[in-house]
């Protein structure tokens, strides 16, 4: 008996991951931005889990009592981006807390996602190219859009992260072929 089992290596399996379609709404625009959306989501999912998982790591090691954190974990002394109900223990609040901002940090990661594809997918379309004009554009949209969806956004917030997205997306574009 013979058996004939498909092998693929890790990569193969990135590609083929590609090249299928989750989802078909009837129009590519739709279904490159419900794909785009579902896989940064997920990204941004496992991203706030492993942060959340150094930090109580970091607490449980005592190097946040000591005064040991390290620099760039600080911004002015205080430490950022952890959540308010995290305190590293394993009760009900604890765990509540984690899961809401997972689920925060995979919108904000889907909403740029999905802004980013729907809007570079938009520009090809209308102008029959997509070069790194269309990626700065759409760069600098997605940056006012996660700008616009902090808690904390000052005119200088949005103009910043408009700038930094115009900037990262142009760069992206432009080393496409280099590596």
């Amino acid at each position: 008996m013979s058996h004939s089992l498909e092998t693929r290596s890790l990569m193969g399996e990135i590609r083929h991951f590609d090249k299928c379609s989750f989802f078909d709404f009837g129009h590519p625009l739709l279904n490159r931005i419900a794909e785009s959306f579902v896989k940064a989501a997920g990204i941004g999912a496992i991203q706030a889990v492993s942060r959340e998982a150094y930090f109580t790591a970091i607490e449980g090691a005592g190097l946040e009592l000591s005064g040991g954190v390290p620099p760039e974990l600080t911004v002015d002394g205080k430490k950022r981006h952890r959540a308010p109900g995290l305190r590293g223990e394993t009760n009900r609040k604890s765990l509540e807390a984690l899961v809401m901002n997972t689920g925060k940090e995979s919108l904000q990661w889907g909403l740029g996602a999905g802004v980013y594809s729907g809007i570079t997918y938009g520009l090809r379309e209308a102008r029959g190219v997509h070069d790194w004009k269309n990626s700065a554009v759409a760069g600098a949209i997605t940056g006012v859009a996660l700008a616009l969806a902090a808690e904390d956004r000052s005119h200088e917030q949005i103009v910043q992260c408009a700038i930094t997205g115009a900037a990262i997306s142009t760069a992206a574009n432009l080393l496409t072929g280099i590596f």
